[in-house]
């Protein structure tokens, strides 16, 4: 294992790398204020162990991970190894399975924004060796062109500038290389009404609890997340423009049920987990899919025009209707949304 950033770094080369932080989301399209929210978010050691621990159990981040941790599986089964890129890492779960299920196969680079997730992947992977840690940014990553044969963006977009992260990804990978991206679905009912109604809802009753003097440890609310979710057909849009050619698409995480019924359901019935299959979909089901799972190849060539391997119906952009909503809530656009 190597890696390019110790612990206990001085506070000047935090402050350069803050100012860094700042310097680069100012060209890849981001407000300061979105970009300090999803920093926040993940800068601590605390929020790194915690991101993992939602991992496991029977709640609706473990159904999550549990459903998109088993397609990435079978979208890599095919894949005989090579360079492996996983980008926006987290504390290091896949890269860990990885070791686990394909130990040799892949010579693996980590990278994250956050130190304190990088910290956790160095843990988390202390017996293996020849894996590379990197704290870099997906809008400016510090590799040379061509320098992957696979790439792993697994929930990354919604916190970045999809077209910024989506051309650096395509910079990376070799020509004919792999590239796996995963997406939050805007249009799915459950996200629709996470974000509209479960969420706000959330935030009132947070009010209402301040006013009763209810401690700040004790209270719900729904902090603002940065995220930032695009529709299908808006992201094969911008793949294609970096140069993607997209593949397949699948929709995981299928599910009727929406917050808070789900966290009772998914206690009560486990089959999510015992057959994680029946939680992907390729055909109809998709869109009740929470997420979706883009597979694309690097063009030999310029820009790709032809995306007829998708065969999953039309791909003209899907418009919605724009619905401004109060600061701080959930803002539909044309074809994203905001959180």
């Amino acid at each position: 294992m190597s890696g390019n950033a110790p612990a206990g770094a001085g506070r000047a080369v935090w402050k350069a790398r803050d100012a860094a932080d700042r310097e680069t989301s100012h060209h890849a399209g981001l407000s300061t204020s979105r970009d300090e929210a999803v920093r926040t978010q993940y800068e601590s050691s605390v929020a790194a162990a915690d991101y993992a621990a939602a991992q496991g159990g029977w709640g609706r981040y473990a159904r999550y991970h549990h459903s998109r941790l088993y397609v990435v599986d079978q979208v890599l089964r095919g894949c005989p190894g090579g360079d492996l890129l996983d980008v926006g890492c987290g504390p290091g779960i896949l890269v860990r399975h990885l070791l686990d299920t394909r130990n040799g196969d892949f010579r693996i680079t980590a990278c994250d924004r956050s130190q304190a997730m990088i910290d956790a992947v160095a843990q988390r992977v202390a017996d293996a060796d020849g894996v590379h840690l990197t704290v870099g940014r997906i809008e400016n990553m510090p590799y040379s062109d061509g320098s992957f044969d696979i790439a792993l963006v697994l929930g990354v977009l919604e916190y970045t500038d999809c077209a910024s992260g989506v051309r650096e990804i395509a910079r990376v990978v070799r020509p004919g290389g792999m590239v796996v991206v995963t997406m939050l679905n805007p249009a799915s009912p459950y996200r629709l009404f996470e974000w509209f109604v479960y969420w706000p809802a959330r935030r009132v009753l947070a009010g209402v609890e301040r006013l009763l003097g209810i401690p700040p440890e004790r209270r719900h609310g729904a902090r603002r997340s940065g995220i930032r979710a695009v529709r299908r057909a808006r992201l094969i849009r911008i793949m294609r423009q970096a140069g993607l050619q997209p593949q397949d698409v699948i929709g995981y995480d299928v599910t009727w049920l929406v917050p808070p019924l789900d966290t009772l359901v998914l206690r009560l019935f486990q089959q999510w987990r015992r057959h994680p299959e029946r939680t992907v979909s390729r055909g109809w089901g998709r869109w009740l899919g929470t997420a979706y799972l883009v597979v694309a190849r690097r063009s030999v060539g310029g820009a790709c025009d032809d995306v007829s391997g998708l065969g999953h119906g039309r791909l003209a952009d899907e418009r919605t209707v724009l619905h401004p909503v109060a600061d701080g809530q959930a803002v539909m656009t044309s074809d994203s949304i905001q959180v």
